[in-house]
């Protein structure tokens, strides 16, 4: 990780957007990208998103505030309590959605405790994908001036 507080500062720069590159334990590789706003500090680093293309369904909710949660810190809007039982900080709105910051869980762990400790995705309507590497990067809209 860059750090949220580099991130921040970098995307105050200009308009940038979000890649997020998924491969599941079938060497499977996906993406997808959303323009994006991050907040600073004060407000948590409140991620706001709007799906602009990819090859795999969107997880994540569009237009929505998500603050950034840890488990010593964990003041998601809907109060659900997911940053104590999905591990690593994250954005979450719901606990089943996705979590890219969790434990490194290979296929062979069956319970579904386990699988919610791993790094996952799981579209609203969609399958899950329990994911063996991701990639989160950022970059300007406008390459030209980069």
């Amino acid at each position: 990780w860059l750090g949220l507080k580099k991130i921040y500062s970098i995307t105050q720069q200009g308009n940038y957007l979000l890649r997020i590159e998924l491969q599941d334990w079938r060497g499977n590789r996906r993406h997808i990208e959303y323009s994006f706003s991050l907040g600073g500090p004060s407000t948590n680093f409140t991620l706001q998103l709007s799906r602009m293309s990819g090859s795999i369904p969107n997880a994540l909710p569009e237009h929505a505030r998500l603050r950034f949660s840890t488990a010593d810190r964990g003041d998601t809007a809907a109060g659900s309590g997911c940053p104590q039982s999905h591990p690593g900080g994250w954005w979450h709105s719901e606990c089943e959605e996705t979590n890219l910051n969790g434990n490194y869980v290979t296929p062979r762990s069956r319970g579904r405790l386990d699988r919610g400790k791993g790094l996952y995705w799981k579209p609203k309507k969609g399958r899950y994908y329990l994911l063996k590497s991701t990639k989160i990067m950022i970059h300007p809209t406008d390459l030209k001036s980069f």
